[in-house]
């Protein structure tokens, strides 16, 4: 359905107490909203509050192959973003590329093996399985986690470095600024309550430490139970694109040589009660009997482009137990 369908749907299931799922693009045009008991048989969800899959299902460990997008191809990208940020049309701009992979495990088989908060599977079409929170709401409080920084656990001293790296730091507190103001459209008393916490994730190629930080606030007056339009004036997110975040999307839409689609998108579950939902990062995407890993990375005037196009690399992995 349509984005503005989706929300009108997403307020009255959220006021009638309705639960259901929610998946918004990143592009918010299209969306889809199934109630918990309409789910499709080809859709499988598991997320911290609501599941529709038997989580004791044995399936082995997807091995994946792949060939990385040419260097060229990526710089050009990168020398892009490089051309505005210098110029100041924005400070951080969210970089992604799809990455051709093989592999011999369905969609389904590989979200059965995956470990992850958040996942999602529609089978012949896209598997998600996200480490990134986006925002929860409960009692009308709301809460967003913006994750900014990774680093290969395996590297000597990697927490301090990642901690203590200039870039990644200016990196962070833009986004964690872009989320405050963000939040500030939807609620009063708007305060980061942590900042820059990490977090290690077990993946088929090594451990990655990554950085989040969490804000909240109240849910104005006007706005609770209307968790749709909230969901719509806080997207797309800001940890996937950038600040300014108006002039930041004219950027990426230059730079990127494919359309992110449901990548980089929004999924989540609300009983009326509570909302919990998710970034689409970690996703894989299948274009009739082919299939793309989409990855990227925040690029700043700091940034070093083999350093990015390694870090897109690095991010082509399925979360293991």
């Amino acid at each position: 359905m349509n984005i503005s369908d989706a929300v009108i749907y997403i307020n009255d299931l959220t006021l009638n107490n309705i639960p259901h799922i929610f998946v918004f693009d990143y592009a918010l045009t299209q969306a889809y909203v199934w109630k918990t008991d309409e789910i499709p048989h080809d859709v499988l969800v598991s997320f911290p509050s609501f599941s529709n899959t038997d989580c004791n299902k044995q399936i082995s460990q997807p091995q994946l192959t792949f060939t990385p997008i040419p260097l060229d191809t990526y710089y050009s990208s990168f020398e892009i973003v490089q051309y505005h940020l210098q110029r100041g049309n924005s400070f951080l701009v969210n970089l992604t590329a799809e990455t051709p992979i093989h592999t011999k495990s369905s969609l389904p088989d590989i979200f059965y093996a995956s470990s992850a908060p958040f996942k999602l599977c529609i089978d012949n079409e896209f598997i998600v399985f996200s480490p990134e929170p986006f925002i929860s709401i409960s009692n009308n409080c709301i809460q967003t986690f913006p994750m900014k920084g990774t680093i290969d656990a395996r590297i000597e001293d990697a927490h301090e470095k990642i901690l203590n790296n200039n870039k990644e730091m200016a990196e962070h507190a833009t986004i964690v600024d872009l989320l405050r103001n963000d939040m500030s459209m939807i609620a009063q008393n708007v305060r980061v309550r942590k900042y820059r916490y990490t977090e290690t994730i077990q993946t088929t190629n090594s451990p990655l430490i990554q950085v989040s930080s969490c804000i909240e606030g109240t849910i104005i007056p006007e706005l609770q139970k209307k968790y749709g339009s909230i969901l719509y004036s806080m997207l797309p997110a800001g940890s996937i694109c950038g600040a300014p975040k108006p002039k930041t999307l004219e950027i990426i839409k230059e730079a990127e040589t494919h359309d992110r689609g449901f990548y980089t998108g929004v999924m989540g579950f609300s009983n009326g009660h509570k909302l919990e939902s998710a970034v689409m990062i970690r996703f894989i995407q299948q274009k009739k009997s082919k299939l793309y890993y989409k990855s990227g990375g925040g690029i700043t005037t700091q940034s070093n482009k083999n350093d990015e196009y390694n870090e897109l690399i690095q991010k082509i992995y399925v979360p293991t137990h």
